[in-house]
This record gives structure tokens, sequence and C-alpha cells, in this order.
């Protein structure tokens, strides 16, 4: 298995300042804010001085009902193969549905039934064929459950790894997350796991609000996740740890000092028996609070050789119990069935989130409610990142941060964040705003300008003679 060390999350915010630490080893970026033709010259400086990148999907779905998608699959594999990586990562997550057409925008949680155990695991081997170097996948931090689940979390994971022969990313932040808000025991999880499987470990900060634990990516590292990389590290020695920030990034020195507490835990001696913080109570009433679930970052990376090339980049069959398991699946008609009872299930659940409809029957309405407002705040920032010129043009942060969730309420985005953007703009223009003239211009020339060719509607017609009389 590959030794990565200790590294951190790249993002073109900090990558100066990612170039100076001392002693880093690897990096991880996110791969879909890569383009592996026009590759980011910190990090072609960053590769031609050693140091590895792994890049690091959020937008497979691979916990989700459908097959994966094979142009997502070939995009993996492209930006491994242009990083020269050892392996490619993603999450344990559902994030769309095809049937209503509805995009989450974040890593959502999958039921852990046998259904759905079965889907994922067939998703795992689809990705596998179609990846040029070995899978990891991470567990997720979750705002809710799933009710009537079959399956703990140790549990649930080590059937995918005994079934797949997968490796595991363990998130540490997300073990704390799900403890908080889940009444899950991460030392628990620890132990029923198959650390041999383990591929890397991230560490995160996050915030409490109101008795739920957000995974913001935004925050210092809290003490109670370092003592779980430190009951980690007295079950295993990890080939790696990465250090994850997101947003609100801190000096330089602050991101260094981050490192140090990390490598510290690291060289500590183990404690025998160690099981990292004691446990928390679960939170049990929890108020309707807007929520920061962790976001997308971004990354670029330059060409290198294959999976084969890469010392230690080795397949399934170093996991042990990978042998074994191939071949041991249901039969097709039986995850076909089990894909349409998992597709209606999580329909419905993303429906409730992001279209208003009712929550299923079982959910905790108020954690629902905390994960709707979440993932509306986290769809508010990233239109506002893809397209930072609507801030500006609407006033500001606060007024476009009003007028973007007043168009979201109900309205939920079914074709990616820049689709989202321009839809938010003809919103705004069919209702005659925003409300100063001189703003409503600029925001029709916008919207003409990345609107492209496509088959003209009502206010495209409306936008043209709007920007014809203000020319």
């Amino acid at each position: 298995m590959a030794r990565l060390g200790v590294g951190i999350g790249w993002r073109p915010e900090i990558a100066d300042a990612v170039e100076r630490l001392p002693g880093l080893d690897w990096v991880e970026v996110v791969a879909e804010n890569i383009c592996p033709d026009h590759l980011p010259d910190s990090l072609v400086r960053l590769r031609e001085r050693g140091v590895r990148v792994v890049p690091h999907g959020v937008s497979l779905g691979i916990g989700g009902a459908d097959r994966p998608d094979p142009a997502k699959l070939a995009a993996l594999g492209e930006r491994a193969v242009a990083l020269g990586a050892p392996l490619v990562t993603e999450h344990i997550a559902f994030v769309r549905t095809s049937s209503p057409p509805l995009e989450a925008g974040h890593l959502l949680p999958v039921p852990r039934t046998r259904d759905a155990l079965d889907v994922l695991c067939e998703n795992v081997r689809i990705a596998q064929d179609a990846l040029p170097v070995p899978l990891a996948l991470e567990n997720i931090a979750a705002l809710f459950s799933w009710p009537d689940e079959e399956l703990t979390e140790g549990q649930f994971l080590t059937e995918v790894v005994e079934r797949t022969g997968v490796r595991l990313l363990i998130d540490v932040a997300n073990l704390h997350t799900n403890r908080v808000n889940r009444g899950e025991d991460p030392a628990a999880v620890l132990d029923a796991i198959p650390l041999e499987a383990l591929a890397y470990v991230h560490v995160a900060g996050g915030v409490e609000k109101g008795g739920v634990w957000h995974d913001t990516h935004a925050h210092p590292v809290p003490p109670v996740v370092l003592d779980l990389l430190a009951g980690l590290c007295s079950r295993v020695d990890p080939p790696g740890v990465l250090l994850e920030r997101d947003d609100d990034f801190p000096p330089e020195a602050e991101l260094a000092g981050e490192l140090t507490a990390i490598r510290a835990v690291l060289t500590a001696p183990a404690l025998p028996g160690a099981a990292g913080a004691p446990a928390l109570p679960a939170a049990a009433d929890v108020p309707d609070v807007p929520g920061a679930p962790e976001a997308p970052g971004a990354a670029d990376v330059p060409e290198a050789p294959g999976a084969a090339d890469v010392p230690g980049a080795a397949g399934a069959a170093d996991v042990p119990g990978a042998a074994e398991a191939v071949g041991v699946a249901p039969d097709s008609g039986s995850v076909e069935a089990a894909r349409t009872r998992v597709g209606l299930g999580q329909a419905a659940l993303l429906s409730a989130l992001v279209a208003g409809t009712p929550v299923p029957e079982g959910f905790d309405r108020r954690r629902i409610r905390v994960q709707a407002r979440a993932l509306a705040a986290k769809r508010a920032d990233v239109v506002a990142k893809v397209a930072p010129e609507l801030p500006g043009i609407l006033g500001g942060a606060d007024p476009y941060r009003e007028a973007f969730l007043a168009y979201a309420k109900g309205r939920p985005m079914t074709g990616g964040y820049r689709r989202d953007a321009l839809d938010f703009a003809e919103h705004l223009l069919v209702r005659n705003l925003p409300a100063d003239a001189a703003a409503r211009r600029r925001l029709t020339a916008w919207w003409r300008e990345r609107a492209g060719v496509r088959p003209p509607r009502g206010v495209v017609n409306w936008a043209r003679t709007l920007f014809g009389r203000a020319a």
C-alpha cells in the first residue's frame, strides 16, 4: 500500500502557502476542479519537487441508486493518470437522483440497509473496472440518520471492503460529526472495520451550532478530532494523513501549526487500548439553525505515469479478503429490484430537502430542516464562487444571499452550479429585478454573455429587448 505521509488539501487560495509548508509529503486536490491539460503552475512545481498528488472526487455519487456515470468515471481516471496518482478517492454518498432529476449539491448519507449495500457494492465494482488506479471510499459526515437501518457503520464499511476489495479513506472529523449528530461511537467503528484496507486519513475542523456539529472545513482542527486520530493510530499505522481546509483560510503559520500537531500525534508513543476521545451525548432536540456542510475546494496537477508505474499502487487483490470476495454478489435481478427500492427512498428524501415536498415517514423532521437549510446555504455559496460577479451586481453578499435563497426555495438544482447561476439570473430578470436599472442592465449583459447558444425562450427575447433599449 502506498505510503503518503503528511499532507494538506491543495486549494488555489492557499497555493503559495502550501508550496512553502515545510516537510510536506503530498497534497490532495478536488478532482472536479482540475483540467488535466491546464494544471496550475503551483501544482506543477509541487510535483516536480516530488510531492505526490491524489485526486479526490465529490460528485460521483457512488452510493446512489443509478450506476456510476461513465463520463464521470472517465474524467476521474484521466485526472489520476495526469497526476501520476497512486489511487483516487470518493465518498460513500449519494448526490443526485435521476427520477426525478434532482441534484443535492452535497454529499448525503446512504441508508445502511442490505438493499443499499448491494447497490453500492455493484457500483464500486463498476467504478473499479473503469478506473486505472485503485479506489478508496470515504465515510461521510451526516446531519441525520435514515430510519430502519439494518447495519451499523462498522458493519456497512466492513461488508463493502470484504465484497469489493475497495480501500477506505477514514475521516476522523466525520467520525466526530456522526458521534454528535447521530450518537455513533467512533471507537466502535474503528474496532469493527478492516484497518488493513486503510488508504489514508482525513483530519478537519468544524463547529457546533445548537447541538449540531457542522463539518465546515473552515475552522481549526479541535482537540477532540486529534484525539480520534490518536485512537486510530493506536490501532494501525496510517499510510497517510491529510489536513482539509476549504474556507476562511488562516495565516500560513497557523496551517503549519496544524500540520505540526498532526505529526505530533503520529509520532507519539502508542497507548495500548486507546480508543480516542470519550463518547459525547447525541443531540436529541435540534433547533432550526442554518448549517454549513463541507464544501468542495479546487485544484489541479501535471502529467505523470499510470498506476502501474507508481510504487505501492496496489490493486484490490492486496486487500485481505478481496480475492475471496470476487464473485460474491447478489444476482442481477435482485440488484435491479434493490436499485428501484433505493431509488424511491432517495428520491423522496432529496425532494423533501431541495424541493420542499413532505418529509418521508420516519425521518427526524427538525434534522431534515437543518439539512435543507444547509444545502441551500451551500448552494448559494458555491454559485457565488462560480459566478463571483453576481454578488457585486446585486449590491453585496447579503442582498445576493437573500435573493438567491428566495429563488432556491422550491427550485431544485438540476444541471450543476453554472446552470444554476444562469437560471438564477433569468429568475431575477423575468421579475424585473434588481430594482436598480443600472444593476439590471449589468445583470442582463452578464446573462447574455454566458447563456451561449441555446433555444430561444420568452426570457431570452425579453432580455434582448431590454438590452437593446439600454444600449
